[in-house]
């Protein structure tokens, strides 16, 4: 979603971070380029004037001016300014209460039903025991999908027979909740295409009869600044403890996602970052900034390869690494662990100094290179991924035809794995000499 803007502002800070000493002509220049991108991702014109003069009071500073690294200061600035600006409200989620009850409230096609799962299996990671409800009594199928989603994930759900108010599904739910002793209960409740009276009067019942410990609002983050006027809504009539931001993965401009807390006042909690059941992340302001000016956002990597990597595989891995084992079988199965922890796009872009290449590995992806990899490498017989030496010839060829890639896709693949075995073993090997030798030589 930020890869445009990401772009414009790597390259705009880039041009004073080259220079050390700056001039305010400089910075002055550098504001109107940011202007310039914050206004065409969307972003709210308030916020954006607001944000660009606390910058620039900031960074035409005498000791800044003065200063030998002038321009990292200054993209510190903003970096700064920008968790700022995300850091609006109070983003700590709480789950008081016996059962606690979670409501999720937004408007229709936001997301909520996939977003109730996705929070609860969050939740089940908190070591708690959630029981889904669905609290939607209108959209036709919503109870079945919501079924459907809780059983992918093994999680029970409530739902009452077609006729049933919402306040008695709401407060069956809670019951229900007590009875299996379940400690959590998550309202997915209904929504309308527009903000409506009778829409927050539901809500606000809702409200009253269960007492949610946290009601999060749900926004489309892909409607532009429209979210923001729905969240404005929402927060008049209702009281929203926090925001989720769903379809952040998309490719709309991002604007809404940095201008709905400055706004509002209301605190995002939650973004989710695809449409898997495990695609939801807490929202953490200082690692999307860092991620928007490609600084990366390591700790989010890490999270994520903890939740898809086994520590014993982990260590068998390291232990054929460090003996130069490496097959093509464990190559396959390390490129199938990197595509568990999301778009490939995303983890360059949690890199740090590799957000620009986000966009090259997302091509990449949309070009096939890496399913004709993967059917090359499935093609082999177990003998051949254990040891490519033994594909002459007529092996690449009955390769290439059944993965239905070309010869020059298999040569390329077997030329490759050859030379980062031929790097291991003279790093596992040959110590620190063989390291230089390695680097030397790749050079």
């Amino acid at each position: 979603m930020f890869d445009s803007l990401s772009e414009r502002l790597r390259r705009t800070l880039g041009t004073l971070t080259g220079r050390g000493r700056i001039s305010e002509a400089d910075v002055d220049a550098a504001m109107r380029e940011i202007r310039l991108s914050l206004l065409e991702a969307d972003v709210n014109f308030k916020v954006v004037r607001d944000f660009v003069a606390r910058v620039r009071e900031q960074a035409v500073g005498a000791e800044i001016l003065a200063s030998l690294t002038a321009g990292q200061q200054v993209v510190k600035i903003v970096h700064d300014e920008l968790v700022d600006l995300l850091s609006a409200g109070d983003r700590s989620f709480r789950l008081s209460g016996n059962p606690a009850v979670i409501a999720l409230v937004g408007l229709q096609g936001s997301g909520k039903t996939t977003l109730s799962v996705k929070l609860a299996r969050h939740i089940v990671k908190l070591g708690r025991r959630p029981l889904l409800v669905a609290a939607d009594p209108y959209r036709p199928a919503a109870a079945d999908q919501l079924e459907t989603l809780g059983r992918q994930v093994n999680l029970p759900v409530h739902r009452a027979p077609a006729g049933t108010s919402v306040l008695d599904i709401v407060r069956g739910g809670v019951d229900a909740a007590r009875r299996q002793t379940r400690d959590t209960v998550i309202l997915d409740t209904a929504g309308r295409l527009t903000v409506d009276e009778a829409l927050m009067a539901e809500i606000s019942a809702v409200n009253d009869a269960v007492r949610p410990v946290e009601t999060l609002l749900v926004v489309d983050a892909m409607t532009g600044q429209e979210a923001v006027s729905v969240a404005q809504a929402f927060a008049t009539a209702v009281p929203v403890t926090g925001l989720v931001l769903t379809k952040i993965d998309g490719d709309a401009r991002g604007g809404a996602a940095l201008s709905i807390s400055a706004v509002t006042g209301l605190p995002v909690k939650f973004l989710g970052t695809g449409e898997k059941t495990d695609a939801l992340e807490v929202f953490h302001p200082d690692r999307l900034a860092g991620r928007i000016l490609g600084m990366g956002d390591i700790l989010t990597l890490v999270e994520r390869a903890q939740e898809v990597v086994d520590h014993k595989d982990a260590a068998r891995l390291e232990e054929k690494l460090r003996k130069a084992q490496f097959t093509l079988e464990d190559f396959l199965d390390q490129l199938q662990q990197v595509q568990k922890m999301g778009p490939v796009g995303q983890l360059m872009g949690m890199i740090p100094g590799m957000g620009g290449m986000a966009r090259e590995a997302e091509a990449a992806i949309d070009r096939g290179d890496l399913r004709r990899v993967e059917a090359v490498i499935r093609a082999m017989t177990p003998r051949e991924r254990r040891d490519p030496q033994i594909l002459n010839g007529s092996r690449r060829r009955r390769i290439a035809t059944g993965s239905g890639t070309s010869l020059t896709d298999v040569n390329r693949l077997i030329k490759q794995f050859a030379e980062m075995q031929k790097m291991m073993k003279q790093l596992s090997g040959g110590g620190r000499r063989g390291a230089a030798t390695a680097l030397l030589n790749r050079r």
